[in-house]
């Protein structure tokens, strides 16, 4: 259990490099953006790897951290572009790479070992001994199901030992994420 109490990181999305720069000049801690491909915010505009390479100079230049989303699902035919991908991201200085794909999580833990990884909210954890799992695995940090409540945070903050993040305002969904159980009464 981590025992130190710590101010919360003040964590914003970033859709393009004007935005990021309102988000550090206006008092974020940290950045979360993504790129061209492999995230869940690609209809966002986003960042190419020279918009990206910008960005984590002005956000460092700036004491802010800038962490990237690789959080979509990579299929066996997109493995080869996605190693590219993560080649290309090797020279780039980034705080964390967030994924929820397990197949991600082992690429990125393979070409870019020296990355801190953050597991996304997208893959749904809801309790302390999916937490510890992800820890096993590699992890630095995991973003709990947006849907979890205090006492389950809370629960899960005293029986583990790794960074907690949770969304506390944003595109909050009214199900659990990526499992619709509306759709079987349609």
């Amino acid at each position: 259990m981590l025992k130190d109490k710590k101010i919360p990181e003040l964590l914003v999305p970033a859709n393009n490099l004007n935005i990021l720069k309102y988000a550090v000049n206006y008092g974020a801690d940290a950045v979360y953006v993504g790129g061209k491909e492999f995230n869940l915010r690609s209809s966002r505009g986003n960042f190419s790897i020279g918009e990206l390479e910008e960005g984590i100079h002005y956000a460092h230049k700036c004491g802010v951290k800038l962490y990237f989303t690789l959080n979509s699902i990579v299929h066996d035919h997109e493995i080869a572009r996605f190693r590219k991908y993560l080649n290309k991201l090797r020279t780039i200085d980034l705080d964390g790479i967030i994924v929820s794909d397990f197949g991600a999580l082992e690429l990125v833990r393979e070409i870019l070992p020296d990355r801190r990884i953050h597991i996304s909210t997208q893959t749904n954890i809801n309790n302390y001994p999916g937490v510890n799992f992800f820890k096993k695995l590699g992890a630095n940090r995991v973003n709990l199901a947006r849907e979890i409540n205090f006492s389950d945070l809370k629960n899960i903050r005293d029986r583990t030992n790794i960074e907690i993040e949770i969304f506390i305002h944003g595109a909050l969904c009214i199900s659990y994420s990526g499992r619709c159980m509306l759709s079987k009464y349609m």
